[in-house]
């Protein structure tokens, strides 16, 4: 049950990833991106709301001390992820962020073994090695050696890729903690949180482009409101059910293989949708992905 979670989860991750890669070029200025991913995260809250109206579980929405915890924790990371997500593209690192990305599943893999007491084989460990390198080799595909990373860049992928760590582990401490709170509560408070912190950062993004007098850069968001909808509903639905998935799935199981075929899927849907290049380098990154996949979940 919890692979056809997961499966669920990474198809709506696959629509929400197209709708983003449709939508690129609509908004230039961080205070656009910052507006449209707030609407994203009060959209996902409204559904969130009328899920727990629908399952009439609405006596849960009383908060509770440790719900609070872990949903703020996990909406702050999100928004984190989110924000230097958006500044790693603007300094030219977006090609190494599938790296750091794999990188941050340690998080959630290492503080399962210590606080869940989640069995970690040793060739477990060596698919996690492989789809390391496997999205290094994919980034190459890319051709990201282009120039030295700078150390800001640096530290914004290694914040991103923690603060995905990070939003992983409270899944997982949700489904550990709070088993018999119903998953879209979780949800709702963990999206309030987010809209949030991401109404902040629009404020403060606007603010100082409109000091540098750069106006306009939130009008295209209006271009793509309907993109939006689909997002934020694919957002709660990759959340929703990743989060499901948790509860029969082992850390090191469920985070390396999410974010392992979520790579994949990506790099096929570039190629066949929008029609980008399969190099050798690609096919051999895939390949090691997929091998890395099979050590951990197979072997």
């Amino acid at each position: 049950m919890g692979y056809l979670y997961l499966g669920i989860s990474l198809l709506s991750g696959a629509v929400k990833g197209y709708c983003g890669k449709k939508t690129s070029g609509c908004v230039n200025g961080y205070s656009g991106a910052m507006l449209a991913n707030f609407i994203r995260m009060l959209l996902c809250v409204g559904i969130g709301l009328a899920m727990i109206f629908i399952g009439g579980n609405q006596e849960m929405i009383c908060p509770d001390g440790t719900l609070l915890a872990i949903s703020a924790v996990s909406g702050i990371s999100t928004s984190v992820f989110v924000v230097c997500w958006l500044i790693s593209v603007k300094k030219g690192a977006y090609m190494m962020l599938d790296v750091f990305l794999m990188l941050g599943v340690l998080v959630p893999i290492c503080f399962g073994r210590i606080l869940f007491g989640e069995e970690i084989r040793s060739l477990q460990w060596l698919g996690i090695l492989i789809l390391i390198l496997a999205a290094f080799i994919m980034c190459l595909y890319n051709n990201f050696i282009k120039e030295k990373i700078s150390l800001s860049s640096f530290c914004m992928l290694v914040i991103c890729g923690t603060a995905n760590g990070v939003t992983d582990l409270m899944q997982k401490l949700f489904v550990k903690q709070l088993p018999k709170i119903p998953v879209p509560v979780f949800n709702f408070y963990t999206y309030l949180f987010s809209a949030a912190v991401l109404g902040a950062f629009f404020i403060l993004f606007h603010a100082k482009e409109k000091k540098k007098g750069e106006t306009g850069e939130t009008a295209g968001v209006k271009k793509m409101i309907g993109y939006i909808a689909v997002m934020s509903m694919c957002l709660f639905a990759n959340s929703f059910f990743k989060t499901k998935a948790a509860v029969y799935l082992d850390s090191v199981q469920l985070y390396p293989l999410n974010q392992g075929l979520a790579l994949a899927l990506s790099t096929i849907m570039a190629a066949v949708l929008f029609h980008e290049k399969l190099t050798g380098k690609c096919v051999a990154g895939l390949m090691l992905a997929f091998a890395g996949l099979l050590c951990i979940n197979v072997l």
